[in-house]
């Protein structure tokens, strides 16, 4: 009679290394930069995340931590690639127990047996390093990774669903503008005949406050933290000049309404940030600067609008509504997680969950949130 044993993680790290040194492979923590944006412009699922601008961003906004891990060939080029990052809320006591790693743009790697074996090995040899540093390791998909559920599951990450929209922008405007829900679309069409709200786009550097405030307000109202500014001054400063990044205001009586900002690579727009002025929700900014953007989208030969998640399936949202309103295809590619020490996670999203009741009681009764000066400045 056989027992079968199962394979531990150190014997499987032991057999991927064994399996790269016979492909001349290895993990590395840095790449030439050459070849680190071939490999991403040229993979079908290469999206603005995994870029090196992307990287850069993260890297001078003050409490995210990017990092890059990779698996390359006998030449330096890649065959696997994520690139994480840490991100800690301002408060440095809390931040040591609340950082958590978010690939925002899930995992690249080649399509054949030797790219999934490169990836088994990236991730094996990232949760080790990692360790119990974060409270969870997160990979955010914008495609279907079905075919990769056995490398994730082997490596320790669970699948979680999670809802995308997805707006077919391979149109003109008016049958954009058909698919769009018919209330919705009333709406817009008096909206553009009132001329009441003016869309345009930032320029200038000293314009992003503008666009902050915006957003920093919609994110109090709902008891979410919001990155700190060093953020959209680097996308700004970094992207922006290259194409990659558009900021929009939308404008009633001269006075900012909504904003809304826009990851531009490839043929894709992603929807990043947005926010909304409450006192100006009658003129409805928000609906009409979204489809200023998705017009513009048409216009400039764009090919997918990718709005940047829609909650979990079976949970009120009040943002998924909202895309809801644009048509648009609904995806479920999901996020798969590690959770390193479960019961503190429990603990910290307990916590969480009593700040944004606080916020929401505080919002409802007229007591003002108070915003840190570490999150404005």
């Amino acid at each position: 009679m056989f027992i079968v044993r199962p394979v531990s993680e150190e014997q499987q790290v032991m057999n991927m290394s064994s399996q790269l040194e016979r492909s001349e492979m290895k993990v590395v923590r840095a790449l030439e930069e050459r070849h680190w944006k071939e490999f991403v412009d040229q993979h079908p699922q290469g999206n603005i995340f995994h870029t090196p601008e992307m990287y850069r961003v993260f890297e001078c906004a003050r409490h995210h931590h990017p990092e890059l891990w990779a698996v390359v060939d006998s030449n330096a080029r890649p065959q696997a690639l994520i690139t994480p990052v840490r991100v800690r809320l301002p408060n440095r006591f809390i931040g040591r127990f609340t950082t958590r790693a978010i690939s925002y743009g899930s995992v690249l790697g080649e399509t054949a047996a030797k790219g999934e074996t490169a990836l088994r090995r990236l991730l094996l040899d990232y949760k080790r390093a990692i360790g119990r540093q974060v409270l969870f390791v997160e990979l955010r998909h914008l495609y279907d990774v079905r075919t990769l559920e056995q490398v994730f599951a082997g490596c320790g990450f669970v699948f979680e669903e999670h809802l995308d929209y997805l707006i077919d922008l391979n149109q003109t405007p008016e049958q954009l503008l058909q698919s769009i829900g018919p209330r919705t679309r009333k709406k817009i069409r008096q909206g553009l005949r009132k001329a009441e709200v003016s869309v345009g786009q930032v320029t200038e550097r000293k314009d992003i406050a503008r666009c902050y405030r915006l957003i920093q307000q919609s994110y109090v109202a709902a008891g979410v933290p919001l990155a700190h500014p060093s953020l959209f001054d680097a996308a700004f400063d970094i992207l922006y000049p290259r194409g990659m990044c558009k900021f929009w205001i939308a404008s009633v009586n001269g006075m900012d309404a909504a904003a809304s900002v826009e990851l531009t690579y490839k043929d894709v727009i992603y929807g990043w940030y947005g926010g909304v002025d409450r006192q100006f929700a009658h003129y409805l900014p928000g609906e009409l600067l979204m489809w200023h953007i998705l017009n513009w989208g048409i216009e400039n030969g764009y090919r997918i609008y990718d709005f940047g998640g829609a909650g979990r399936p079976g949970e009120k949202y009040g943002v998924r509504d909202f895309k809801a309103k644009f048509g648009g295809q609904l995806v479920a590619y999901g996020r798969h997680r590690l959770v390193p020490v479960p019961l503190r996670l429990k603990l910290v999203e307990t916590g969480y969950e009593l700040y944004r009741m606080v916020s929401k009681f505080r919002q409802q009764f007229g007591t003002p949130i108070q915003v840190s000066k570490e999150s404005v400045s």
